[in-house]
């Protein structure tokens, strides 16, 4: 019985890492995405514009306080969740190939050992790239927003005076 249950959790794991990888890879392009939306943005900034919370309060000046920072959790929220999965799923995908690994070494199979590791040394290490670059965006985004909270709330000030 034991045998049993420990086969079906070993393949129910190898089950996922063909997933697993196709996340890896959707989430590092995303991250190439998110970076090159932040270079972009940037360069706006730099020329006093790119501001999408100033802009969107613009067309709705009766927006509370609380309703700006929910619109600027909703633009961060994307970048932070591929931020805390793309190490975890990093993670996973070097655990899946360390048991066919594991066999292949107990088998003398020296060249199935370096495919699996191959395979898991890859997917974290893309993972951790991911993540880095989406907690660099995340983290200047988030300044950027409060900067702008902070201009709508003077703004406000002004108006109300």
């Amino acid at each position: 019985m034991q045998i049993l249950i420990e086969t079906l959790m070993y393949q129910l794991g190898q089950i996922f890492l063909l997933p697993t990888l196709a996340l890896i890879a959707l989430l590092f392009l995303y991250s190439c995405y998110s970076l090159g939306g932040f270079a972009v943005q940037a360069l706006q900034r730099r020329r006093g514009q790119g501001r999408p919370l100033l802009e969107w309060w613009r067309s709705n000046r009766h927006a509370s306080a609380d309703e700006l920072d929910v619109r600027a959790h909703k633009q961060l929220e994307a970048a932070r969740i591929a931020t805390r999965i793309a190490p975890m799923l990093g993670l996973v995908a070097t655990m899946i190939p360390m048991g066919p690994a594991m066999k292949s070494l107990s088998d003398g199979n020296l060249g199935a050992v370096s495919q699996n590791l191959m395979v898991a040394f890859s997917a974290v290490i893309l993972a951790l790239i991911a993540a880095s670059a989406t907690f660099l965006v995340v983290n200047v985004r988030r300044r950027w927003l409060a900067e702008e909270i902070l201009e709508i709330d003077s703004l406000r000030e002004e108006k109300a005076q």
